[in-house]
């Protein structure tokens, strides 16, 4: 008999974010767009960027929540969401302006941490193959 609902589960780093059972459909962000998830989907997995994850429940309605990047997995009914942080409990507006201002903006700084740490370990590399060599 095909399965009418899924149980959700969110995990962020440190904590258990949502878990909910009876959830009817799932709509969540790829860096291939935007794609759904019904219960009878066959099981898949997808790298997930920052943006919108919405999910409905048979008593709880549509629930809208602002996740950075991660990872979903989906085997049978059980649905994983692992992401580095997720927000809810906002308007819709306010969901997309956190994304643009938090998650995005928290990514172009670590990409400048990441190049000024690749600087000074390449400058490292090259002033201890001079001092080996010379």
């Amino acid at each position: 008999m095909p399965s009418t609902s899924m149980h959700l589960k969110i995990l962020l780093p440190f904590k258990v974010f949502a878990e909910k059972l009876d959830v009817l459909r799932i709509v969540a962000e790829s860096s291939g767009g935007a794609f759904g998830l019904l219960p009878n989907r066959l099981d898949c997995a997808a790298a997930l960027v920052p943006g919108i994850l919405t999910y409905e429940t048979v008593s709880g309605g549509e629930v809208c929540l602002a996740i950075d990047e991660g990872v979903l997995v989906k085997t049978g009914r059980e649905v994983l969401i692992s992401v580095r942080d997720a927000i809810g409990d906002r308007e819709l507006g306010e969901l997309h302006k956190v994304i643009e201002q938090e998650f995005l903006s928290r990514h172009e700084q670590e990409k400048s941490v990441r190049s000024a740490l690749a600087k000074l370990e390449s400058g490292f590399i090259r002033r201890f193959a001079a001092l080996h060599h010379g």
